[in-house]
């Protein structure tokens, strides 16, 4: 039934203005509209809806991620504006915070103004 359909993906702000600056100059994703109840974003082909909300508390997983050809260049670019990866006590990350899978992807997490945490994948 939606499988030949397009997906959407939405993610919660509290902050519309802090989430719209991260997620057009940080990210660099193209803003196609924007208004009082969120904010439209094409991620390379999929619609990213941030909707603004009253109350939030951030999740403590992944609710967005994208796959990316080097992801140390990715980070480096990230840390030069200022966006730096999580780094946890549970896992064996490098310097930059990023975790090898034992499937042999290199993973590594950041989160956005509101706390939302996402993710890179080589």
């Amino acid at each position: 039934m939606l499988t030949n359909k397009k997906m959407k993906a939405f993610v919660p702000t509290l902050d519309p203005e802090k989430a719209k600056e991260f997620y057009t100059k940080v990210l660099e994703l193209k803003l196609l509209s924007s208004d009082k109840y969120g904010i439209e974003f094409d991620a390379n082909g999929t619609l990213l809806r941030i909707n603004t909300v009253r109350e939030y508390t951030p999740h403590p997983f992944t609710v967005l991620g994208w796959n990316v050809d080097d992801i140390s260049a990715t980070i480096q670019a990230l840390n030069k504006k200022g966006v730096h990866c999580e780094k946890y006590s549970f896992l064996e990350q490098d310097e930059m915070g990023v975790w090898l899978s034992p499937g042999g992807s290199k993973v590594a997490w950041f989160k956005d103004p509101d706390g939302n945490l996402l993710s890179l994948t080589e």
